[in-house]
């Protein structure tokens, strides 16, 4: 049997000295000056895919220890956690997984959230689970989805998901979350140099037009165990020129302050892509999301080897008080940038797996 990945964390310091002390409410700020303004919740550790880059299935084969139910953070204790997140700044929360559309009744979890005012609420699914679920997550509040979608072709796409799923099913998916209205649909592709990048202009011609945003994403070196190598890192700067000598773009600006991707639109109006390119082009500076993993710890990197412990807070009687404290103890030391120091020394290092704590 597979040891989990998780790594451990000592709890005599799950929480800063200082959580004690700190104001519970209030925009934060890290020691780079980063506001926190983006939470993405992991809501199970589990998915129906084995995606290559996150998932492999030498890995994460039949007899993976997957958490127990138990384990999982209730409905109640997210609620509880994304209100006291909100309390100190958060405006997005993204629901994530693993495949979040597999933890059961997600949609009372949505329907909880969505009561929280002025929050957007956004999901990330590999649209295998939408043609059933997309109405009743609409009717439950969820406003967008963003769609994991890395070729067109079946051979292709069946060898990056690697359970043989068929492209049809997600491009259902995919027009059933229009349907419901939850739009604007963001599809993202993950870029393997010598696997899918032939998948590239493809992906472009059949998304222009379409209303929907197709987002080219840098194959990144996630967790421990995908067999990350640069060498395997099709540069956005290449893909950008790519699709440009076909179907000709001009740069535009970003919606918001942090937002990762480099937003491209068609010059003929056919509509916007983004590139996500945190191997080539850093966006340590301005990031400003924390996870929330499946089990219930805080990580403020993508690329984290660890994270706080708030489960034990929440079952431990802590008040609301603090644990936004502890919340804003956390942030305010923090001072991540991976990706601006990424050498291949440390892209060997062991890191949380992206399935406990989304993309």
């Amino acid at each position: 049997m597979n040891a989990r990945v998780i790594p451990l964390i000592d709890k005599r310091s799950l929480i800063p000295p200082s959580a004690s002390t700190a104001q519970s409410r209030g925009p934060l700020g890290d020691t780079r000056d980063r506001r926190l303004a983006d939470l993405r919740i992991s809501v199970t550790d589990r998915c129906n895919f084995r995606c290559v880059y996150c998932m492999p299935k030498t890995v994460f084969g039949r007899d993976y220890p997957f958490l127990q139910h138990g384990d999982l953070l209730s409905f109640e204790e997210i609620f509880r956690i994304a209100r006291l997140f909100v309390a100190r700044g958060v405006t997005k929360i993204r629901l994530t997984g693993g495949e979040p559309l597999l933890r059961r009744n997600v949609e009372r979890l949505v329907e909880m959230l969505a009561t929280i005012p002025g929050l957007e609420l956004t999901l990330t699914t590999n649209g295998s689970l939408l043609p059933k679920k997309a109405h009743a997550l609409r009717e439950a509040g969820l406003q967008r989805v963003t769609v994991s979608l890395d070729a067109l072709d079946d051979p292709t796409f069946r060898r990056m998901n690697d359970v043989d799923f068929p492209v049809a099913q997600v491009l259902e998916g995919i027009a059933a979350a229009e349907a419901a209205g939850l739009a604007p649909i963001k599809i993202n592709m993950v870029v393997k140099r010598g696997t899918n990048d032939h998948a590239i202009l493809p992906m472009a011609r059949h998304f222009r037009g379409s209303g929907h945003i197709l987002r080219f994403i840098e194959y990144m070196d996630v967790g421990s165990h995908n067999g990350w190598k640069l060498d395997e890192v099709l540069p956005s700067a290449d893909l950008v020129r790519l699709i440009d000598a076909q179907m000709p773009l001009e740069a535009i600006s970003a919606n918001y302050p942090g937002e990762v991707a480099a937003r491209w639109r068609y010059k003929d109006g056919g509509g916007e892509i983004g590139v996500i390119s945190s191997v080539t082009q850093a966006f340590c500076s301005s990031c400003t999301r924390a996870r929330l993993s499946t089990e219930g710890k805080l990580y403020t990197c993508l690329f984290a080897q660890g994270g706080h412990d708030l489960r034990a807070l929440l079952r431990t009687g802590r008040s609301d008080q603090d644990i936004a404290a502890a919340i804003g103890a956390v942030w305010e030391a923090r001072s991540d940038r991976y990706s601006e120091i990424r050498t291949a020394e440390t892209a060997g290092l062991r890191k949380i797996e992206m399935s406990y704590i989304g993309g």
